[in-house]
C-alpha cells in the first residue's frame, strides 16, 4: 500500500474517532451530562452512531478533504467542512425521519453540526498553526527576524501579509500596517493592526524598531510614493515596493514582485484603461511588423502586442544582439507566439521590400530611428538617411503590399524643432501624412516625450554617474522634460493604432513636465545618498540642439480630444504633395555635399526649425 493511501486511511480513521467523540459529547451536552438509560442501549447507540459515521465520512470524502494537506489548511477548506457537515446532517436527519421507531432528539443534530465543524476544522487548523510555529522557531534560530511595516491596507496589502504568513522561511515580523485612509486606521487585517498614516510613519518606524517598509499600493500616484519613500529614507529604513498597475497586469500579487523603489514609481499616474475590443480588432490574428524591435519602445511593443494573439510578429532591427536577446525573452514569455527575428536596416530598400514580400504584414509599427540629439547634430546626413528616407522606404513598401495600418513612433522634439533629430522626425510625420493621401493604408503618427529607462536616456546616465561617486551632470537647473514609463507609452501607442482613420498625429498626455534636477535628486536619494552632500550636482550648460523645455503641439495644429482621455489627435495639415516630393528629392541629392547644405534644405522643408550652427565633428 502506497504512502498516500496509508495517509488517507489514517485521516479517515482519525476523523472517525473525532466524529464518534462529538457524537457522545453532543448527548452529554444535550442531557447535562446525565444521558437517559434508553439511549445507552447498544442497539440504539450503534444504529445512531453508525449512521452518523457513514454520513459524515462519506461527505468528507466526497468533498475531497482527504486530498488536502493539513499544513495548508485555509478558508477554502473550512468552507468545504461546513458544506460537508451540513449535507451529512441533512442525511442523518432524513434517515431518522424515515425511521420513526428510532428515538433521536432533534436538538442533537444542531449540537453535533456545530461540534463537528469545531473539532474537524480545529484539528486541521491547529496542525497548521503548530507546524508554522515550529517552522518559525527553526528559521528564527537560523536567521534573525526582520521587523517590517506594510504600507497599504487594501487588497494588495492583504495579499502581501497573507503571502508573508505562508512563507515563514522569510522570517519577517510584520509589526503593523500603515494607511492614509482614516476609516481603515484602528482596524485589523489577519490580526495585524492598521496603526496610522504618513504623519505617524516616522515615529512608528522608530517605536516598533522597523527595518523595512513594503509599499503595497499599486494604484498610488507618484507623489504619494515619493513622500512615503522620502520619510522612510529619512528614518533610515529600507523600502521595497509592489510594482504599479502597468506591471501588475494580471492583478495577482507575488512576493517575487517586490523590488526596490525606482524613479518611475515616483512618476506614477493613474492606470490606463484600454479598449481591448478595438485593439483586438486590428491586431488579433494579424501579421505585425515592428521596425526597431530590438530597442526600448520596439521590444515593449512586441511584448504587449503578443498578448493580443497576433498571427505572427516580425521583429526587425539593425542590431543583431538586440534581435537575439529580445527574441529569446519574448519566446520565453510567449512560447506559442510565431515570432520572426530579422536583422537589417530600414535604409536598405531592397531588404525592406524582401521582408514585405515574404511576410506581408497587415500592421506596421515603425519605431526604428536615430534619437540621440547631440550625436545627430554632428551627423545630420545619417539622421536624414535613417529618420527620413528610412521612413520613406518602409512606408512605401507598406503601401505597395497593402498593409492595413502604419503607425510611426514620433517625438515631442518634432514640435518647433531646435535640433536635426527633431526636424527629421517632423519630416517623417509629414511623409506619412502625405503618403496617407495617396494610399489605402491608414498612416498615423504617435507623438510623445521621453520614456524612463530607455537606452541612452537620462536615468541610466545618472545611475552610472552616481555609481562613480558623481558629479551628476545636468545642463541647466530649469530644464524640464515630459516623461512617461515605457509600458505606459506603448499601451497608448497600441490604443492610438486602434483609433486610426488615416493621416492623424496622435499626441499622448504626458502629464506635467518634470525638472531634470528634481529627477536627479530623487535618483540620488533612491540610492541611499544625499544630493549635494554625498553626490555633487554639476551644471554644464545646454548641449547642441537642446531646448529648455519641450512642446507637444504645433501652433497651427488643430488638436482635438479623442474617446480616450489620455490621447489627443491633430488632424492633417494640408500640404502640396508634389512640391513636398520634389523637396525630398532635392534633400536626397544633398546628402554627399556636407552638413550646411543638408541643414539649409531641412530648414526650407520645416520652416519652424530653429537651427544653430554647432560646428562639425572634430
Amino acid at each position: 500500500m502506497g504512502g498516500g493511501r496509508i495517509r488517507k486511511l489514517t485521516l479517515v480513521l482519525l476523523d472517525g474517532v473525532v466524529v464518534s467523540l462529538v457524537f457522545f459529547l453532543g448527548f452529554l451536552l444535550r442531557f447535562d451530562f446525565n444521558i437517559p438509560s434508553s439511549y445507552l442501549q447498544p442497539v440504539v447507540l450503534f444504529n445512531i452512531l453508525g449512521v452518523s459515521l457513514v454520513a459524515r465520512l462519506a461527505m468528507f470524502y466526497y468533498f475531497g478533504l482527504y486530498k488536502r494537506l493539513w499544513h495548508y489548511a485555509s478558508l477554502d477548506e473550512l468552507k468545504m467542512i461546513v458544506v460537508a457537515t451540513t449535507l451529512s446532517s441533512g442525511l442523518i436527519g432524513t434517515y431518522f425521519f424515515l425511521n420513526p421507531n428510532i428515538v433521536y432528539p432533534r436538538s442533537i443534530l444542531g449540537i453535533n453540526w456545530a461540534l463537528t465543524i469545531l473539532f474537524i476544522g480545529g484539528m486541521r487548523f491547529s496542525w497548521r498553526l503548530w507546524r508554522e510555529r515550529k517552522k518559525k522557531a527553526k528559521f528564527t534560530r537560523e536567521k534573525p527576524e526582520k521587523n517590517i511595516l506594510i504600507y497599504g491596507a487594501g487588497d494588495a496589502g492583504e495579499m502581501v501579509i497573507r503571502e508573508l504568513k505562508k512563507h515563514g522561511e522569510l522570517n519577517y515580523n510584520v509589526r503593523g500596517i500603515m494607511d492614509d485612509d482614516l476609516s481603515k486606521q484602528g482596524m485589523e487585517i489577519h490580526g495585524i493592526k492598521v496603526l496610522g498614516g504618513r504623519q505617524q510613519l516616522k515615529d512608528i518606524v522608530k517605536g516598533k524598531k522597523v527595518e523595512e517598509v513594503i509599499i503595497a499600493i499599486p494604484t498610488a500616484p507618484g507623489t504619494t510614493i515619493r513622500e512615503i519613500n522620502n520619510i522612510c529614507l529619512e528614518a533610515g529604513v529600507d523600502v521595497r515596493i509592489l510594482p504599479g498597475m502597468f506591471e501588475l497586469l494580471s492583478g495577482e500579487v507575488d512576493l517575487n514582485q517586490l523590488r526596490e523603489v525606482r524613479v518611475d514609481d515616483l512618476l506614477r499616474r493613474d492606470p490606463i484603461k484600454l479598449d481591448n475590443a478595438s485593439i483586438c480588432g486590428y491586431l488579433e490574428g494579424k501579421r505585425v511588423l515592428v521596425s526597431g524591435g530590438g530597442g526600448s519602445i520596439g521590444s515593449e511593443l512586441i511584448r504587449q502586442i503578443a498578448s493580443f494573439n497576433p498571427q505572427s510578429i516580425i521583429l526587425f532591427d539593425v542590431s543583431e544582439n538586440s534581435v537575439f536577446h529580445v527574441s529569446r525573452e519574448v519566446k520565453s514569455l510567449f512560447p506559442d507566439l510565431h515570432l520572426v527575428p530579422l536583422v537589417g536596416t530600414i535604409q536598405d530598400r531592397g531588404r525592406i521590400r524582401e521582408i514585405f514580400q515574404n511576410y506581408r504584414p497587415h500592421v506596421v509599427f515603425h519605431a526604428a530611428a536615430y534619437k540621440h540629439v547631440p550625436l545627430m547634430e554632428k551627423n545630420p546626413a545619417e539622421a536624414v538617411k535613417n529618420n527620413i528616407f528610412g521612413t520613406i522606404n518602409i512606408s512605401e513598401e507598406a503601401d505597395n503590399f497593402e498593409a492595413e495600418c502604419f503607425v510611426l513612433i514620433s517625438s515631442d522634439k518634432a514640435v518647433n524643432p531646435a535640433n536635426v533629430m527633431g526636424a527629421t522626425k517632423r519630416i517623417a510625420e509629414l511623409v506619412i501624412q502625405a503618403k496617407n493621401n495617396h494610399s489605402k493604408t491608414d498612416y498615423v503618427a504617435v507623438r510623445f516625450g521621453n520614456v524612463l529607462g530607455s537606452e541612452g536616456s537620462v536615468i541610466p546616465i545618472f545611475k552610472e554617474q552616481i555609481h562613480r561617486g558623481g558629479p551628476v551632470t545636468i545642463t541647466h537647473p530649469d530644464v524640464t522634460r515630459y516623461f512617461m514609463t515605457i509600458p505606459e507609452a506603448v499601451q497608448l501607442v497600441i490604443q492610438a493604432g486602434a483609433m486610426a482613420e488615416g493621416g492623424e498625429i496622435f499626441i499622448l498626455d504626458m502629464g506635467e513636465p518634470v525638472r531634470i534636477v528634481d529627477l536627479a535628486r530623487d535618483l540620488i536619494r533612491l540610492c541611499g545618498l544625499e544630493p549635494e552632500k554625498d553626490i555633487p550636482i554639476s551644471y554644464v550648460g545646454l548641449r547642441p540642439g537642446e531646448k529648455m523645455y519641450e512642446e507637444l503641439i504645433l501652433e497651427e495644429e488643430d488638436v482635438l480630444k479623442t474617446k480616450h482621455e489620455k490621447i489627443f489627435v491633430s488632424k492633417p495639415v494640408a500640404n502640396d504633395f508634389d512640391r513636398f516630393s520634389r523637396e525630398l528629392d532635392l534633400l536626397s541629392g544633398l546628402l554627399s555635399l556636407g552638413e550646411k547644405e543638408i541643414v539649409r534644405k531641412i530648414k526650407e522643408i520645416v520652416p519652424e526649425f530653429n537651427y544653430k550652427d554647432h560646428g562639425t565633428v572634430s
